[in-house]
């Protein structure tokens, strides 16, 4: 399946970005006639034809629209202390992308390692991991946010934190009810301060495990978002 991001498709007819044309028409080959799919990001996913093969504007004729395209029966939210090696945090990006997340904020914790992103960056990260999975979804990914600012906006239906300190805490699965969307909070590599952990508790997070390793923080991203979708299956 050839697979383009095209967040402002509106019509039935769509000509794809110069970029795009060469990579679909030169590096792809595609000629008129071939069948070529489209996600919006929004869960709409477009079965379209090629109609005009031009290497710098070919233009695609729609098909078939489906609406919801892998629409997950919840929401997930994870927010995440951003890694010091970057490669680590795209890596966390690209497989969460992958497995199943709605929305994405760097958390800017007391022991953050890292404190700017470049965005855009990250963006293409998402995007090109979203058209390899094959998800209709683009994840919102939100700038980064101070710890007590997303504790006491947070919406959720169910709020979770997950840390290291031997205090009473339930398995993932023991504490998240099926079907409810959800925001975890994954802490830097020095984990949460007892004093953001106590707060998050004040403002209605539940503690939770990952297990009984000491994850990294993408590991631990990864485990938690992998965890909460099978648990929807």
């Amino acid at each position: 399946m050839h697979l383009f991001f095209t967040p402002d498709i509106s019509a039935d007819f769509y000509q794809l970005s110069e970029e795009e044309s060469k990579h679909c028409v030169r590096v792809l080959r595609l000629v008129k006639s071939d069948i070529v799919f489209l996600i919006d990001g929004k869960g709409g996913l477009y079965k379209t034809e090629i109609i005009d093969d031009h290497p710098k504007r070919c233009i695609l004729k729609v098909l078939e629209k489906r609406s919801e395209y892998g629409k997950r029966p919840f929401k997930l939210h994870v927010a995440i202390a951003p890694t010091k090696n970057m490669d680590r945090l795209e890596w966390f990006l690209e497989k969460i992308t992958e497995i199943g997340v709605d929305e994405i904020t760097p958390l800017i914790c007391q022991r953050s390692e890292r404190r700017e992103l470049k965005i855009d960056r990250l963006q293409k990260i998402i995007v090109a991991a979203m058209k390899q999975s094959l998800k209709a979804y683009q994840p919102v990914l939100n700038e980064p946010l101070e710890f007590r600012k997303l504790i006491n906006s947070a919406s959720e239906s169910q709020k979770l934190i997950a840390h290291c300190l031997e205090t009473d805490r339930k398995s993932l699965s023991q504490e998240y009810r099926r079907g409810e969307n959800v925001l975890i909070l994954i802490g830097p590599e020095g984990d949460f301060s007892p004093e953001e952990i106590e707060a998050a508790l004040k403002s209605d997070f539940k503690a939770v495990t990952l297990g009984n390793s000491r994850l990294r923080t993408e590991t631990a991203g990864v485990v938690a978002c992998a965890q909460l979708n099978f648990m929807n299956e």
